[in-house]
């Protein structure tokens, strides 16, 4: 049964914090005074305030416990009851106007219980308000039940004095089974829950960081819910343990409860109607709205949950949008766009950039004896319509998947490649470099979207945009091997069966046969091995052209990066390079974290030092993300160049001007290229007969949907074409 307890009516408001967690020398209100950071001077109220408040319908257990400053008007307060200590600032006769909402200021109609109150607010029809200290000009209409407990968390994943270590809130990302659970704290970043769910053998590692969340808030008992200035929350039922910022916007939520929404005036966060939201933490710009449900997650700065969405033990990342769909056990990382209410996604990696199509259902197949495992996807991830995938999986960058249910694991290292199911013949169909080809204006448009987008007001991780990035050109060299490798295989297979030659002699022939236009390798069957957990063939088409694209990405990077990173306009001489080359015996093993791209000697590096006590906080390991951002253009650069050396088969370090001058020209003429195939993939939607009989004529189209030569992105595209052209004109006339 329900088990109710009666208690004396003169406690009610009182004892919020009880006496065993109470410091000596302490009251109930020592917390409460030290978050109220206003510097108003609060007074008893008069004989004559006290008879216009009686007058006015209100009562108190206590009137000595209302406490008022100098400008209280007691005219504007009817038709309340006061219980504990309450102390309300300047009440002055104006209405706020927000949204078409006009209400006077003033405290109407409400139950109120041991709250502070900031300046000129409106409080009408709020059925129960327990323990918050609200801001100035803060708007509460029509709500049911807001309160706060002496044990809130807000959110945050920590364990109040005297609680169990069982009440502690986890996010259980990436995997069903808990095994990469992460604790939730405000201001948490897609690297630190990356960091988190990794290196969970490391008992060490995995202590402190727990101690780093649980140390960064005070475990004491007592804190009040807080509400920041100019907040307007209207029509909702239930906020127990809500911590909100600034300028916050909450309308018509069905429940809020031990969540922390932060907003500000830069970045203002809206909550809407028919939402449920619970041990959440909302990071600031972020929108909620339209019957959302969330339970145990974050969303970083600037994401979106809307139209019935459900995400759970899940990390969002900043500047995605998840609309009318299911989300669980994941982490995603920033600008992940799912809106189709038919996908859904549960144990996965989405290494960000990524979009779920309609009907797409990566997760929950149970192929196994055990809950679900997991799917790591690269930048870039597009399972396409109707997209079914199994557990475990693993897709290099820029992978785009056609419609099927593929029916086993997958492990594609090839970027920017097209994945099919052909069922006719039974194959898994791998069609590498497909976007360079066929659709380079997605690619390279999204590339500059995702950047336009990037609304963060703090931009503590250096965050990677480019489709030409470290972690997609390490798989483009690694890739070139691959082919060379696959189609030597492909040739000994064809015409010496029983023949079984070493790796470099397969890679020796198949770059004979990759250069070779003449070659019989368009006759091969190009086949990889242990790419799908099944006996059925893994098929590569177009390996040639794939070959070709993925040389000429590896010559033209360490230019692109040269002529981003460097601080000359460009470079005046050759001895300018040689800053940007790699020095003799560095590695580049780049790590995604969260968005943002990390060596991994540089991750392993932070890894000791949290070990070891020289980063004892997460304010450190955020610092330390600023200082390897400010780093990044510049090895990155070095890293471009030392992947186009390696490729060129020479030393680390060694670049002459010849080679220079070479690799210049090249990249010329592959800008150029890039730039015609955006204009010409796009040409297609224009060309397509299917396409334009739904228009009376281009004429119409055009104005539906704007003339291919005034898209805006193609002529910014071609103006940057021209000024990489020209820089290279300069750079070429000084060698």
């Amino acid at each position: 049964m329900n088990r109710i307890t009666r208690h004396p009516l003169s406690t009610l408001g009182y004892q919020f914090i009880e006496d065993r967690y109470l410091p000596k020398g302490k009251d109930e209100y020592y917390l409460r005074n030290k978050q109220n950071r206003t510097k108003t001077n609060y007074r008893k109220l008069n004989a004559r305030e006290i008879e216009l408040l009686v007058r006015n319908q209100n009562q108190s257990d206590n009137w000595n416990n209302l406490l008022v400053s100098d400008a209280f008007n007691p005219e504007l307060v009817k038709n309340c009851k006061f219980f504990g200590l309450v102390r309300i600032g300047k009440l002055e006769p104006y209405f706020l106007e927000y949204h078409n909402l006009r209400m006077p200021v003033g405290i109407y109609n409400s139950h109120i219980i041991s709250c502070d109150i900031g300046d000129n607010v409106v409080i009408d029809n709020v059925h129960y308000l327990s323990h918050y200290i609200l801001g100035n000009e803060v708007v509460l209409v029509n709500v049911n039940e807001m309160a706060t407990t002496s044990h809130a968390k807000f959110g945050n994943g920590i364990v109040k004095e005297g609680e169990p270590e069982s009440l502690r809130i986890w996010l259980e990302v990436c995997n069903e089974n808990g095994g990469r659970k992460i604790a939730p704290f405000s201001g948490m970043l897609p690297g630190d829950a990356w960091l988190w769910s990794r290196h969970r053998a490391d008992e060490a590692f995995q202590k402190q960081l727990l101690a780093f969340t649980q140390k960064a808030f005070d475990h004491r008992r007592g804190y009040y819910g807080k509400v920041g200035d100019r907040c307007i929350i209207k029509n909702c039922l239930i906020l127990k343990d809500v911590w909100i910022g600034s300028d916050a916007y909450i309308k018509g939520a069905n429940k809020l409860k031990n969540v922390s929404i932060h907003s500000s005036p830069e970045a203002v966060t809206q909550i809407g109607e028919g939402c449920e939201l619970v041990n959440g933490i909302i990071s600031e710009g972020c929108t909620v709205f339209y019957g959302v449900k969330a339970v145990r997650f974050v969303m970083a700065s600037h994401s979106q949950l809307k139209y019935g969405a459900r995400l759970i033990n899940s990390y969002l990342g900043s500047n995605a949008t998840i609309s009318c769909c299911e989300v669980l056990n994941s982490l995603i990382f920033p600008a992940h766009e799912q809106h189709h209410n038919n996908s859904f996604l549960c144990a996965a990696l989405v290494q960000g950039q990524s979009n779920m199509a309609a009907g797409a259902t990566v997760g929950s197949n149970h192929n196994s004896r055990s809950a679900d495992g997991e799917i790591v996807a690269g930048r870039g991830f597009w399972p396409g319509l109707c997209v079914s995938l199994k557990h475990n999986s693993r897709f290099a960058t820029f992978n785009l998947i056609t419609k099927g249910d593929y029916p086993a694991e997958m492990d594609i290292p090839l970027p920017f490649s097209l994945i099919s199911n052909d069922v006719h013949c039974n194959e898994l169909v791998i069609r590498p470099a497909y976007w360079f080809h066929y659709n380079l204006y997605a690619l390279a448009r999204n590339a500059w979207k995702y950047n336009d987008r990037d609304k963060r007001t703090q931009r503590i991780q250096t965050l990677e945009y480019d489709y030409l990035g470290p972690d997609s050109m390490t798989e483009v060299f690694r890739a070139i091997g691959l082919l060379e490798r696959l189609s030597g295989l492909a040739w000994y297979k064809a015409y010496f069966p029983e023949a079984h030659p070493e790796e470099e002699v397969l890679r020796k022939k198949g770059l004979e046969l990759l250069l070779d236009e003449n070659s019989v390798l368009e006759e091969l069957h190009v086949r990889a091995d242990a790419w799908e957990n099944s006996k059925r063939a893994v098929r590569l088409v177009n390996t040639r052209k794939a070959y070709q694209t993925y040389r000429q990405l590896i010559a033209y990077y360490p230019i692109k990066c040269l002529m981003e990173s460097s601080t000359a306009n460009p470079p005046v001489s050759f001895s300018s390079v040689q800053p940007f080359l790699p020095k003799p015996s560095q590695t580049f093993n780049w790590i995604n974290m969260g968005g943002q791209l990390i060596l991994e000697a540089d991750v392993n590096q932070l890894i000791e030092q949290v070990k070891n006590g020289e980063i004892s906080g997460w304010k450190q390991v955020h610092d330390r993300y600023e200082s390897l951002g400010k780093r990044y253009e510049k090895t990155k650069t070095r890293h471009a160049f030392f992947l186009a050396l390696q490729d060129h088969k020479a030393a680390s370090t060694l670049l002459d001007s010849p080679l220079l001058k070479q690799l210049l020209e090249n990249a010329k003429v592959f800008r150029a290229w890039l730039s015609e195939q955006v204009y010409l993939s796009r040409k297609k939607d224009y060309e397509n007969p299917f396409r334009n009989m739904v228009y009376q004529n281009p004429a119409e189209r055009d104005v539906v949907l704007g003339s291919l030569d005034e898209n805006g992105f193609i002529r910014k595209d071609r103006e940057e074409c021209e000024e990489f052209h020209r820089k290279i004109d300069t750079w070429l006339s000084v060698l």
